[in-house]
């Protein structure tokens, strides 16, 4: 991909904002041309500058005026630009809503840049609206599900997890190969060791065995835990919840 995708950030937050423009600073295919703290302002330019941008970048909860009444405007008056939608909550009404107002992505906070610029490159290198509406669904409920499990997203082992399950997800070849394969991906994306890998994800395990829901575990993960460990290994945790994400895939598209 060639074209150099134009964003406009909308967040009430002005660290994320911040962070935002800091990071896609100097990068050859991301140029942020205009950021906003205020839904009203934020509005405004975008119904007045469509030529001027790509891509937008937006929370929902804005002042003046909310991310979802915005996305409601731009569709009324035919504005069709791609959306990565950020939110701090996960709300079952709001990510339903979001969808039926063209938003390809809805992403959770804190957001991993990283993560956030190959949303953004995968979204202009591929056509097909309706995969990443169904992707961004599996992100929201890993991502809810380790928060339920008790697993604090400020542990590494969280990223790690994260990132491991939507890999098993979408690439069934590697459900064998956790160790040989997953590990080394992530390792390669946070610049860190295959065995910092492994122990952070044992580490995380670990709190959550302390710290969850008990009934949701024995759920997930009855038919597949170590009974002489008390809990599942790495490869059972990660790939039980992949196969429950891939069910669920299944059972949406029927």
């Amino acid at each position: 991909m060639n074209k150099v995708i134009r964003v406009v950030a909308v967040d009430d937050n002005e660290a994320v904002l911040g962070s935002v423009k800091k990071y896609f600073k100097n990068s050859e295919g991301v140029n942020v041309v205009a950021v906003f703290s205020k839904g009203d302002e934020a509005l405004k330019y975008l119904v007045n500058n469509t030529k001027d941008y790509d891509l937008l970048l937006i929370d929902i909860l804005l002042p003046q005026v909310d991310g979802i009444k915005i996305l409601e405007e731009m569709k009324s008056k035919g504005i069709d630009k791609k959306i990565i939608v950020l939110s701090s909550f996960k709300d079952d009404f709001s990510i339903r809503k979001i969808q039926t107002l063209n938003a390809s992505y809805y992403m959770l906070k804190p957001i991993d840049l990283s993560i956030l610029e190959t949303r953004m490159m995968e979204l202009f290198e591929h056509n097909n609206s309706i995969k990443y509406k169904e992707t961004i669904n599996v992100e929201v409920e890993v991502s809810s599900l380790l928060h339920d499990l008790g697993i604090p997203s400020h542990v590494r082992g969280y990223r790690y997890i994260r990132d491991g399950v939507m890999l098993l997800y979408e690439s069934s070849s590697l459900v064998n190969l956790v160790t040989k394969d997953v590990y080394p991906i992530i390792a390669k994306k946070y610049d860190t060791t295959t065995t910092r890998v492994e122990r952070a994800i044992r580490h995380a395990i670990e709190i959550s065995w302390m710290r969850g829901d008990i009934k949701l575990m024995e759920e997930l993960f009855g038919n597949s835990i170590d009974f002489d460990r008390s809990k599942p290994t790495n490869a059972e945790f990660l790939t039980t919840i992949a196969d429950k994400f891939k069910l669920y895939t299944k059972e949406l598209i029927g």
